[in-house]
């Protein structure tokens, strides 16, 4: 587990553009199980999450379609709300950082770490925008 203190800025980063942060097991059901949009950002210390996921999610809500609900869950801190997460995103191996798109409840667009790790943050950004516009 990490301090709280060291992953409070990368939780920020998420928060501050709209993000609930889930903490329980329960709180991810609820808002994964929401009628409509929800995205779903498993957040990570490591360096993909810093340089490429969070920046790539942040730029992607500039679009004119967006998910109705953002939500992220922390590995390695949110042990319990993470698996939770991660077991809604079968049949995707769980991995760190991951970002899923829900549409009432149903998993329709998955961008594991491989899809993360080594990809520019602005083409992150352009698949979310892409997935967006087909579901939300």
């Amino acid at each position: 587990m990490y301090p709280a203190e060291i992953v409070k800025p990368m939780r920020d980063e998420l928060t501050a553009v709209g993000f609930d942060q889930c903490t329980t097991p329960e709180s991810v059901a609820s808002a994964i199980n929401k009628k409509g949009t929800t995205l779903v950002v498993v957040n990570s210390v490591c360096g993909c999450a810093a340089a490429n996921a969070r920046p790539g999610v942040r730029l992607s809500l500039a679009n004119d379609k967006t998910p109705a609900q953002l939500i992220t869950v922390f590995a390695g801190v949110d042990k319990e709300a993470t698996a939770e997460a991660r077991g809604l995103m079968v049949p995707f191996p769980p991995s760190s950082p991951s970002i899923a798109l829900f549409n009432d409840g149903e998993l329709v667009h998955m961008l594991e770490r491989h899809h993360i790790e080594g990809r520019r943050a602005d083409i992150i950004a352009e698949n979310l925008k892409e997935a967006y516009n087909a579901h939300c």
